[in-house]
């Protein structure tokens, strides 16, 4: 028996400049958008804040 992650990839969306791109969820830094600056998700010690439109999750 395997057990499933707890953490997964997600296609987030910036708020401000509606750039796409791809996250992981349990980041363990701050994570910023790479077109304009903007503070997509923060570290929290396990699963991140995420801070933006959240579009999918990878699998």
């Amino acid at each position: 028996m395997l057990q499933e992650p707890k953490s997964r990839f997600l296609k987030v969306k910036c708020n401000d400049c509606d750039n796409e791109q791809v996250i992981f969820g349990s980041a363990s830094s701050i994570i910023v958008c790479q077109v304009c600056g903007r503070t997509l998700a923060e570290p929290t010690g396990g699963k991140g804040i995420i801070k933006t439109q959240i579009l999918e999750v990878l699998e």
